[in-house]
């Protein structure tokens, strides 16, 4: 389902717009679409975040396993 809004925009960005749109597509489309793929990159860019989090969190356990580890280990 689509919802009519009303936005503002300065005269540099519709022309930039409409340049994207070319006549094939309206400036409807081209927003909808511009609008969507940053979403779309915010949400992989949220879970990649999440994702390194779990890295460091699980890289800086192991480091210190190993520390430990090297630290019993005698050298002959």
């Amino acid at each position: 389902m689509k919802k009519k809004i009303s936005i503002r925009l300065s005269v540099e960005v519709l022309a930039e717009i409409d340049q994207l749109g070319g006549p094939k597509h309206s400036r409807s489309a081209v927003i909808e679409r511009v609008l969507q793929d940053y979403l779309r990159e915010r949400a992989r860019a949220d879970v990649e975040a999440r994702d390194l989090e779990l890295i460091n969190r699980a890289a800086d356990r192991l480091n210190l396993e190993t520390a430990t580890i090297l630290d019993y280990q005698v050298i002959f």
